[in-house]
């Protein structure tokens, strides 16, 4: 039988973020989801090394990788929509829940157990506070694409940058993986490759 999952999957890459703003670069769907990937599973590694926890970052990374798959069939919508009140961000979520199981529909019925724990999760308190850290991976990564196109002259990002921070000044007091995060590893975006070596 012909499964579609991994080759819709594959799309993610022709979906572009950012839609009502001006780019100085497009950024998509498959590069966003590949950072946030990376940067949630740092966070679960400072949170396992540093304060003791016992957090699944290999998980979190695939968490990452698929956290926004179901813009595929919704496409991106911008935050300031979606969360424009409490009845369209409900709405909006179970539109993406939809689209989560139309997706999963996609995978042999042998796999789709295990693709399913990825994209819904269990609720134990190691599970919960991880999905906490991927969010806060995602709101990161925006952080970082605003930081890019400030850098590039756009000032079309400047205030989606300033409320991006608050929230994430919020995250850094609630979670100090993200803390960490922000004092150690954000200074050094931005800054040319000589700079870097």
């Amino acid at each position: 039988m012909n499964h579609t999952f991994f080759a819709t999957l594959s799309r993610m890459k022709y979906i572009d973020r950012w839609a009502l703003m001006r780019n100085s670069r497009r950024e998509n769907l498959s590069e966003h989801c590949l950072e946030v990937a990376m940067i949630a599973h740092a966070l679960c590694t400072i949170g396992n090394v540093r304060y003791g926890r016992a957090l699944d970052a290999e998980k979190a990374a695939l968490i990452g990788i698929y956290h926004d798959a179901s813009e595929i069939i919704t496409g991106d919508m911008p935050t300031p929509v979606k969360y424009y009140n409490p009845e369209i961000r409900d709405a909006y979520k179970e539109v993406e829940r939809i689209a989560e199981s139309k997706l999963l529909k996609r995978l042999p019925e042998d796999l789709r157990e295990a693709f399913e724990d990825i994209f819904q999760g269990g609720n134990s308190p190691e599970e919960k506070y991880m999905r906490r850290l991927v969010k806060a991976a995602d709101k990161i990564s925006a952080y970082l694409k605003c930081g890019e196109e400030e850098d590039a002259g756009n000032r079309e990002f400047r205030t989606a940058k300033e409320t991006t921070w608050k929230a994430l000044l919020k995250l850094q007091e609630e979670l100090p993986e993200v803390r960490d995060f922000c004092e150690e590893f954000l200074p050094s975006y931005g800054k040319t490759l000589d700079e870097l070596a």
